[in-house]
């Protein structure tokens, strides 16, 4: 039996049809469009196309950005789609398809962490989080085997965790969440500010940004600190410390024996992750009493979201209809 697994992106929707074994078989990406119901056609053209080679696609699992109801058919919410509000995205496109296939919603980054935990470096895991360090920061939860959503499917926030009070405002409308301090945004940041600070030291960012520290993209830092820039590696080992005591109140609430690090920014792999090892040691309770998490690069790819959202659906739907 084949699952179609679509994620739906910033910039692209991409699909993905995968057997029991979590394989993929065929993949598909259009360009992802503004308005609700043209991102709803993008999808079953998707699946017109995917049964035109694999006939027999009963479900679909779909990973959006934003808030998932525990409902798993609903956004509540998401920034990236305005009119995302309590908008029935399972419903639509099960009457666009008329029945032919069943449909569940989950947020992005659960999807994403799924995939980790299934195929992934979270695999063989008990208690697992991931962490997905790209333009804000997101997470993912596995208990005792189980993706973890919460009481109203709004679990996992991780990024809006209250680190600073009365800290940087977040995109959210609060103060001081963990993703304005470890994100890729954060990178940016953090660069910036050494940048005027410092501009002794920042020869070679100001050489990759045009002379504009305004221009300066996270890229730029990720190069520079390849290169082994002083001040690139000053800006990932503040993120790095802010991502290393993330992790230390989060184990001290789920004590997890793995944490995963994905997102575009963990490409840098120990710029970033020996600094994050090194302040959870420092902030985590006991430390010296208790055993550590690994933490752990992810290892999926880029399709991790698509398997993640084919296999929760395929899973979720076949128990009900057992």
């Amino acid at each position: 039996m084949y699952t179609l697994g679509i994620d739906i992106g910033g910039t692209k929707i991409a699909g993905a049809v995968c057997d029991e074994n979590d394989t993929i078989v065929s993949q598909w990406r259009v360009p992802t469009p503004t308005e609700p119901e043209e991102i709803n056609d993008c999808i079953v053209e998707i699946y017109e196309e995917a049964t035109k080679l694999h006939p027999e696609i009963p479900y679909i699992g779909i990973s959006a950005a934003g808030n998932v109801k525990a409902d798993r058919r609903t956004m509540s919410f998401s920034a990236n789609i305005a009119k995302w509000i309590d908008y029935p995205l399972a419903d639509r496109i099960e009457e666009l398809l008329q029945g032919r296939a069943k449909v569940v919603v989950e947020n992005d980054a659960n999807c994403a962490g799924w995939g980790e935990y299934i195929l992934g470096a979270g695999k063989g895991s008990k208690n697992m989080v991931m962490l997905t360090v790209g333009t804000g920061l997101g997470g993912a939860i596995v208990i005792n085997g189980e993706l973890y959503r919460g009481s109203f499917g709004m679990a996992a926030e991780l990024g809006h965790l209250p680190m600073v009070s009365d800290g940087d405002f977040c995109g959210c409308g609060l103060r001081g969440c963990a993703e304005r301090y470890t994100s890729g945004s954060a990178l940016e940041n953090f660069a910036r500010a050494g940048m005027r600070r410092m501009p002794q030291k920042a020869t070679r960012l100001l050489e990759l940004c045009g002379g504009d520290v305004n221009a300066l993209e996270g890229k730029m830092v990720s190069q520079a600190a390849a290169e082994g820039d002083e001040l690139a590696l000053y800006a990932f080992g503040k993120i790095g410390e802010w991502l290393g005591r993330t992790m230390a109140a989060i184990a001290a609430v789920l004590d997890p024996d793995v944490f995963v690090i994905g997102g575009g920014v963990v490409s840098v792999g120990n710029i970033l992750l020996d600094p994050a090892r090194y302040n959870y040691q420092r902030f985590l309770q006991a430390s010296a009493y208790r055993e550590h998490a690994q933490i752990l690069p992810a290892t999926a790819g880029g399709d991790a979201g698509m398997i993640g959202a084919a296999d929760l659906a395929r899973k979720e739907l076949s128990k009900e209809q057992a």
